[in-house]
């Protein structure tokens, strides 16, 4: 039987993140280990390994972990930066390069990031340019294998970070996403747990090259989680 995977997860505090360590659970071909700036409240019955480390010292840990595959959830909001911009493309472009790199020079194979539906480089809105921004980044960084997820709007209940749009948001989607057909579909909400499986199934994928994946495929990706 060979060693089962072995997964770096950052973001592990956030929607995605701790929806990564609850679907993990029973999985014995994949072995998590989580890095993060400070203690994260784990789901009840998960277990995994997690440093904790300042942003400084990441390049370090990662290169101690030497993961196989990284799953990448960090992201937060220009509102949750006081509205510094500079602030939010820190976070969800430099620090997500930087990850990458140092993933890459510790020898992961994969590397699988959640994006957002729309993103480009060429996009007038900042959020979509900087995500756009950090996927031509990571494509740069030559993984054997790179899986990017661009969801629409994520459902699911957040531990300890409040986003009262979000929120209203996800209340409404539902009617939303019946109107949305055809290419529009992939604008569809979309729960955070699906996104999460997806991730892991990605992760342990042999087949290279990159890949993006929108709301469809995301949904048949987290079933193939699921079907085991």
């Amino acid at each position: 039987m060979s060693d089962p995977a072995r997964i770096l997860v950052l973001g592990v505090s956030g929607l995605v993140g701790q929806q990564v360590l609850s679907a993990a659970m029973g999985h014995r071909d994949v072995r998590l280990v989580g890095l993060a700036r400070r203690e994260v409240l784990l789901p009840q019955g998960a277990r995994m390994e997690l440093h904790l480390a300042p942003v400084e010292g990441w390049g370090q840990e990662i290169a101690a972990i030497a993961p196989d595959a990284v799953i990448c959830a960090l992201g937060t909001t220009i509102a949750k930066q006081g509205g510094d911009k500079a602030a939010f493309a820190a976070i969800d472009r430099d620090l997500v390069l930087a990850s990458a790199a140092q993933a890459k020079a510790a020898g992961a194979r994969g590397f699988a990031v959640v994006s957002s539906v729309g993103a480009d480089m060429g996009a007038k809105a900042f959020y979509l340019r900087v995500k756009g921004e950090m996927e031509a980044g990571l494509a740069k960084l030559d993984f054997a294998r790179l899986d990017i997820f661009r969801p629409g709007l994520l459902r699911g209940k957040r531990v300890d970070d409040a986003r009262p749009l979000e929120a209203l948001g996800a209340a409404l989607a539902p009617l939303a996403d019946l109107a949305m057909h055809g290419e529009r579909r992939k604008y569809r909400s979309i729960r955070g747990a699906d996104v999460a499986m997806a991730a892991l199934q990605c992760a342990r994928e042999k087949a290279p090259g990159r890949f993006v994946h929108h709301h469809d495929e995301i949904l048949r990706l987290s079933a193939r989680w699921q079907r085991g």
